[in-house]
């Protein structure tokens, strides 16, 4: 067992002996509190719900809030209407129940099920409203003292049950997320606020508990990671409505985000490293100790949103910028943008090309000097018919392959480039793969890291799995090809290799705010807002 485990149910073991001290003041028998269960179940009798109210606690994290209810309940069965107790009800039931069974009887008694007198407050206070008369609402009040609470305890409370609720909804339903970069601009752009499911292609059940309510891997204001490592659940996931179909946007945490090196501008990961891809400045602040490498449990690595372009099982390829599934050509999403080489380069940018979608800082210097800009068909058709005399020419991406492309390995691999990749194969669960030395570059970290199988290592021209050799691999879950839109400008699977479907987060609904590129005071893009997600062109 983990320590969480011990910690919660040394917890419960403690309660129970404070419950034994306690239940004889509400008249219970004390051997009820050492019952497992059982003495939820009477601890629900006592604050005057039904005894089944109880088994409400068998359901995972709505627990949590049952649990929270049924002690603030408790205490204030006993005459406990301080805010801070009711806090410590909660955090510390087995510390605060016990000091409550120790109390003097004659200050400290059990005054009757709350729930029941609470009830019967507000009834006679609905009576007594519907006469007008404000002596009889008045009469109410005064017969019931302890539901007279300060303005402070109820913003208080209303505060954190608004709270507790959000991170409910958040953690299980439905998460915002807002589109940071320009990976799938033409259809989702950089400042559209999104709505994501998390219900779609099967909730996954939170796995890191120990958190910042409503952070997700950093803490606000302070900095800093936002959630204690070593109290982890295991992964589970509920059945899906739909599966992921070609092309559908999807939320996910990138899979190359289990070991990062945290900047202010963006995180960086190991295999950039390794092809020498990070600047002298970065490399001596990692050899000196100034950056550390930071490691992220499964559910807390940075949330991107990709296209699925390839499918489990699929063989994928890219050639000239074409995408090819199992060697068929497949039509590019619409909107989809490459980059291309402005000559002459515009001084300005015109106002109608901010109609067209392009704004001020769409064009960008390349390594030449020359002036480069990311444009769809749509887009390069419109301005070659308003700039008669510009040359507009696709970028020569070949270059850029190598070490790079994932999985950066020069000895099979090192002519791919973002225009040119593959052939590649995607794994999907169940399929059974022959293992040799290029098929071990490919593969390595599918089976090691993503399928959990920490022992697997190669030795020369022979591959180990718990210490026994072997020549062949079944993939454990479903692989997806993930990639952006904005295809010359997206760090995709391109880059960091097959997302597995243990790290697929949810489904993106709609657009429910959207901010013109990414800056409230630039403006906010009505016309986008109420956007299907999924929706393919437009602006």
């Amino acid at each position: 067992m983990t320590w969480l485990t011990w910690v919660l149910l040394l917890g419960y073991v403690a309660l129970s002996f404070a419950l034994y001290r306690l239940f004889p003041k509400a008249g219970k028998p004390a051997t009820s509190g050492l019952i497992p269960v059982y003495n939820m179940m009477v601890v629900a009798e006592i604050v005057g719900r039904k005894p089944w109210h109880a088994l409400l606690l068998l359901i995972p994290y709505f627990n949590v809030f049952i649990f929270a209810g049924l002690m603030v309940d408790l205490a204030r069965s006993f005459g406990r209407f301080n805010f801070f107790e009711h806090v410590a009800s909660v955090v510390g039931s087995w510390g605060y129940f016990g000091w409550l069974s120790t109390k003097d009887t004659n200050h400290y008694k059990y005054n009757g099920p709350i729930l029941v007198k609470e009830r019967a407050f507000r009834k006679e206070l609905v009576a007594a409203e519907k006469t007008g008369d404000k002596r009889e609402v008045n009469k109410v009040h005064g017969a019931y003292p302890e539901f007279q609470k300060p303005f402070y305890q109820d913003w208080a409370e209303a505060a954190i049950f608004a709270i507790f609720a959000a991170a409910f909804i958040r953690l299980l339903l439905i998460e915002s997320y807002i589109i940071p970069t320009p990976s799938m601009e033409g259809n989702l752009n950089v400042g559209d606020f999104l709505f994501v499911s998390k219900v779609h292609y099967g909730l996954r059940l939170p796995e890191t508990l120990l958190m910042v309510p409503l952070a997700h891997n950093r803490a606000p204001f302070i900095g800093g990671e936002s959630y204690i490592e070593g109290a982890e659940l295991p992964y589970r996931r509920l059945p899906a409505i739909e599966k992921i179909d070609r092309y559908d946007p999807v939320v996910f945490n990138v899979p190359a985000g289990d070991s990062v090196y945290i900047t202010q501008y963006r995180n960086h990961y190991p295999f950039e490293r390794r092809a020498g891809m990070l600047s002298a400045q970065m490399e001596r602040a990692i050899q000196t100790g100034q950056l550390e490498l930071t490691t992220r449990p499964r559910d807390k690595r940075d949330h991107y949103v990709k296209r699925a372009v390839g499918l489990p099982g699929e063989r994928l390829e890219i050639k000239n910028r074409q995408v090819f599934i199992d060697g068929n050509l497949v039509e590019d999403p619409e909107n989809v943008q490459f980059s291309y080489v402005l000559d002459p380069a515009p001084k300005d940018i015109k106002p109608e090309w901010s109609d067209w979608g392009i704004s001020a800082e769409d064009p960008h210097p390349g390594p030449n000097g020359e002036l480069r800009i990311f444009l769809s068909k749509e887009q390069k058709e419109k301005l070659e018919a308003s700039e008669p005399g510009m040359t507009i020419t696709p970028t020569d991406k070949t270059p850029e392959g190598g070490i790079r492309m994932y999985p950066h390995d020069a000895k099979y691999y090192g002519n791919w480039s973002v225009d040119n990749y593959g052939p590649i194969i995607i794994p999907a669960k169940g399929m059974t793969i022959k293992l040799d030395d290029a098929k071990h570059r490919l593969y390595w970290r599918c089976i090691k890291v993503y399928d959990e199988n920490p022992s697997y290592e190669s030795r020369g021209n022979k591959y180990f799995l718990n210490g026994k050799e072997i020549t062949e691999y079944t993939f454990k879950q479903d692989y997806y090809w993930m990639m952006g839109d904005n295809r010359h400008n997206s760090e995709d699977s391109r880059i960091w290799g097959f997302v597995p479907e243990d790290h697929v987060l949810g489904k993106p609904l709609f657009v429910w705010f959207s901010i013109k590129e990414g800056n409230l005071f630039n403006g906010v893009n009505w016309h986008r807002i109420g956007r299907n997600a999924s929706k393919q062109g437009g602006l």
